[in-house]
């Protein structure tokens, strides 16, 4: 007894020590694969953000390059007055200054009357070599931050006799996307944060010695001050962040860093990891739950096996009492087949809760196209009848009929389309009766048709002459097809040319094939196996069901499915029915 007792306890620490190794490597995993997923996203919100500074700061580069060959420019470095021309400028193109400077860095016009010498700048030199300057600093005489562009201004002979600055308010670029996710901060060469989406990191400096920035003509000593209290770790190729910087940061955050040289600064991003690390807890959770419950079955069935052996050992040595305890074993089996009577109910109902969940979840994949079907008949109604009653009110009846006419072809066009979701999101409870295939087929195109037209990709398929009936459930047979056009156009993401093929044969079976253009299956043995997916971790398009459900579905109707690799290329999908003689009697 004690023996038993031992192995038990050993059995349980190995199964313990087994289950907190594999929980930990799923976690570490799946935190791996999401911070790279978000580190994706993360690149492009960086880029999108960085390309939106740039372009906005672009269009003043070039207003600075025109304004230096107007006529206005040589007014004022004559000593003319121009500075209702400049404020002009200035006023429609949204800068906030232009002023006119002869070689020595003299204003000699201003739009807005402020004289702001600019020889010592970067971008006045610049100029006066002959390109095209850009700067930033915080303007005492406009008490904010400002990007200026100066561009040079070249007498008739050649030389360069003056300079043409703009200068930008940096806040007002940073109004239309402050408080954005993810928080995106341009750092310059002093490790100072110029431009942000967050208020509270500008003029934050990470350099150890902020002095240097201080003390440069660039800012004001008061503004200045070091950048948030935090920890930088590398979590593989990803620089994490923990940082405590207040309810608009996130604690922990992904760090990307993006070179902008055109305006002199680094764009950087801080991207909140809370979602990666609550995606890798719940796969952590999903592995531990079914290691879990294979344990328990495990043991059960161990504990069951030393059970009936002892069972075995008491009906030897006690033959007198064997009639009594066969009447509680035959208890117990019946109660047994009770129980698995009533299992294998639950797990029909299940089934048939899950194939009405992959129905629900393709419908929900393509709700945002339906709304789309949706809405455009129903502006065009809008349209038609305003048009239809200035028509009647002008006296012209034929027009308004017209316009009648074509509300009656949209609104059969939008019943079609709620026809056949409502009966694809149906529980289809009916036994099997005999299908017509191809509108079966029509149906699934019709579903999937907005689909394909947001990935480009082609549905080709011709529709024989006779109709042809195989025995099925109609709406059941409509979501096969639909799983595997759904499939087949995933198949082809990123590629240029998209086609899906779908093709009816008639022998001995009905043979309804689907081929795609894709890449085809790497492992053909296990495409029908739940939860089996070549798709990426975390992404939206399900969890590995829908081949499942489709198999068993096709199972049901007494048929067969099959998936392999084309020779021409791409994946081919076959679905085996029996053939029938026509519709079923009334």
């Amino acid at each position: 007894m004690r023996s038993s007792l031992s192995h038990r306890l050993i059995a349980v620490a190995l199964f313990s020590g087994f289950l907190g190794v594999l929980t930990g490597a799923v976690w570490w995993w799946g935190y791996g694969a999401a911070l790279d997923q978000l580190a994706r996203r993360g690149r492009s919100d960086l880029a999108l953000a960085a390309d939106r500074l740039t372009s906005e700061l672009q269009s003043f580069r070039e207003l600075a390059a025109l304004v230096s060959d107007h006529p206005v420019v040589g007014v004022a470095l004559a000593g003319w007055d121009a500075k209702s021309t400049l404020a002009q400028i200035a006023d429609k193109t949204g800068a906030l200054d232009v002023t006119v400077s002869n070689t020595e860095g003299d204003v000699l016009a201003s739009a807005r009357g402020i004289a702001a010498p600019q020889v010592d700048r970067y971008g006045f030199k610049r100029a006066m070599s002959g390109a095209l300057g850009v700067d930033h600093y915080f303007s005492e005489p406009f008490g904010r931050r400002v990007f200026t562009f100066t561009s040079p201004v070249f007498s008739t002979e050649g030389p360069v006799v003056g300079a043409v600055t703009v200068t930008v308010d940096v806040e007002a670029i940073e109004a239309s996307w402050r408080g954005d996710r993810p928080a995106v901060l341009f750092t310059d060469e002093l490790d100072v944060v110029f431009v942000s989406n967050r208020s509270e990191l500008v003029f934050r400096s990470r350099s150890n010695d902020i002095s240097a920035a201080a003390d440069s003509d660039d800012y004001r000593a008061d503004d200045i001050a070091p950048f948030f209290d935090y920890d930088s770790r590398m979590r593989g190729p990803h620089d994490i962040w923990a940082i405590d910087g207040g309810r608009y940061l996130p604690n922990e955050a992904l760090h990307l860093t993006l070179s902008m040289p055109t305006v002199g600064l680094m764009g950087e991003a801080l991207l909140d990891v809370a979602p990666a690390r609550q995606i890798a807890g719940l796969q952590a959770a999903v592995a531990a739950a079914l290691s879990l419950a294979f344990g328990a079955l495990l043991f059960l069935a161990t504990e069951r096996r030393r059970t009936l052996a002892r069972a075995n050992q008491l009906l030897e040595a006690r033959v007198k009492r064997r009639t009594s305890e066969l009447e509680a074993v035959a208890v117990n089996l019946r109660r047994e087949v009770a129980e698995r009577t009533a299992a294998e109910a639950r797990l029909k109902k299940a089934q048939d809760d899950l194939v009405q969940a992959g129905k629900l979840s393709a419908l929900g994949q393509m709700s945002a196209g339906i709304s789309h079907e949706l809405n455009q008949p129903l502006m065009a109604i809008r349209s038609f009848a305003e048009n239809a009653e200035a028509f009647l009110e002008r006296g012209n009846p034929e027009r308004a009929a017209e316009n009648l006419n074509r509300i009656s072809e949209l609104v059969r066009r939008m019943g079609r389309i709620i026809r056949n979701l409502r009966a694809f999101s149906r529980q289809e409870s009916e036994p099997l009766t005999n299908v017509e295939v191809g509108a079966a087929i029509e149906a699934a195109m019709e579903m999937a048709a907005t689909k394909a037209r947001q990935e480009g990709a082609v549905l080709h398929w011709k529709k024989t002459d006779a109709p042809i009936w195989v025995r099925a459930g109609e709406v059941r047979l409509q979501q096969v097809v639909l799983n595997l056009i759904s499939n087949a156009i995933d198949a082809m993401e990123g590629q240029d040319d998209k086609a899906v093929h779908i093709d009816v044969m008639v022998g001995d079976r009905v043979t309804v094939s689907v081929r795609d253009a894709g890449p085809g299956i790497a492992e053909p043995e296990k495409i029908f196996d739940p939860f089996y997916s070549t798709k990426q971790v975390g992404a939206a398009e399900g969890m590995g069901l829908g081949l499942s459900i489709s198999y068993g579905l096709v199972q049901s109707f007494g048929g067969a499915i099959r998936g392999r690799n084309h020779p021409e290329g791409g994946a081919i999908f076959t679905v085996e029915l029996d053939a029938t003689k026509g519709r079923d009697a009334a």
